[in-house]
């Protein structure tokens, strides 16, 4: 509290015109609560494992991303498993599982490497935060109206055909990542001028001997998106923040830039047969979740995100050899 100014006089004993009236203590303010604790009081950054570095610079990325907005119980039930700390963003009542298949190439001073990646997520934000977020509906977080970025991926599966991926999101993010197989087709500028249709299959793997990863196995589960005839609307949803909590650690936090906007499809009665979502496997891990999670909810919406080219090859004409 701020220190009280010092008693007002009497009327009886107050000063005569010639005596100059005294001048009360300044008032002080009360510094109050410090803003920040001590450096030496703030958690330490997570450890950067030899031999990798950060950031991770990807040299080209393509990606499509489905978003459900489903019935909240299960997906607090799955997310205090997974991530205690964590609470489910609330869309109206709804919490919003995830899907995204990511392709994306990596250039490294010994050559180059291609990856493939599904990750199934439950938009989440920090429980202790849970006072800054703003009260916004599905439709602004996913054109991203929170700048804060607590609003951010908790992942529950990450499926990839990579070991070097594999151990870098585990050992970096901790990330719950293994190995998985993929078929996919998407939008490619080497493919039909029309072509807007995307489709990932996703299979069982198993770890090889050789500590890569295994040939494909039985599918868990597919997904497909046409988007020919929509039209995408670029959003800045990015940084997107992905969670994962380490077993001794607890709960870390790892932003992702991309330097493009997304294209953003939100869906409606009208429009939402245009994606699927199919599981084969429902008997344990990520089927059973997909399953329980998602069940036969309709997609909410798509977003997708394509590299640009950097260099074309033109077609060849031929020389005559003669003037």
């Amino acid at each position: 509290m701020s220190p009280s100014p010092s008693p007002s006089p009497s009327p009886s004993a107050g000063p005569s015109p010639r005596t100059a009236p005294t001048t009360p203590p300044a008032r002080t303010a009360d510094p109050g609560p410090a803003y920040a604790p001590a450096r030496a009081e703030r958690p330490p950054l997570p450890p950067v494992p030899a031999p990798y570095r950060l950031p991770f610079h990807y040299g080209a990325l393509h990606t499509v991303g489905l978003d459900y907005l489903v019935a909240p119980g299960p997906v607090r039930d799955l997310l205090a498993e997974h991530h205690p700390d964590l609470a489910a963003a609330d869309f109206d009542g709804r919490a919003c599982v995830s899907l995204n298949y990511q392709l994306y190439f990596a250039q490294y001073p010994g050559g180059g490497g291609i990856t493939q990646e599904v990750e199934v997520n439950i938009v989440a934000h920090p429980a202790a935060a849970a006072g800054r977020l703003a009260a916004i509906g599905y439709g602004e977080y996913a054109r991203g109206v929170d700048q804060t970025k607590l609003l951010g991926i908790a992942r529950i599966h990450v499926l990839c055909d990579n070991p070097l991926a594999i151990d870098a999101g585990r050992r970096l993010y901790a990330e719950p990542k293994y190995p998985g197989r993929f078929e996919s087709v998407m939008p490619s500028l080497n493919g039909p001028a029309d072509g807007r249709a995307w489709s990932v299959v996703c299979r069982q793997a198993t770890p090889g001997a050789d500590g890569g990863v295994g040939p494909a196995g039985r599918t868990l589960f597919s997904f497909s998106a046409d988007l020919a005839g929509l039209t995408p609307e670029p959003v800045n949803s990015a940084p997107v923040t992905g969670y994962g909590t380490d077993p001794a650690a607890g709960l870390l936090a790892g932003p992702m830039n991309v330097y493009q906007p997304y294209h953003f499809h939100e869906l409606d009665g009208s429009t939402a047969s245009r994606v699927a979502l199919t599981v084969e496997d429902r008997a344990a891990g990520v089927g059973r979740d997909l399953a329980t999670l998602v069940g036969d909810t309709q997609a909410a919406g798509v977003w997708t995100f394509q590299s640009a080219p950097v260099a074309a090859h033109n077609r060849p004409y031929y020389i005559p050899s003669k003037p």
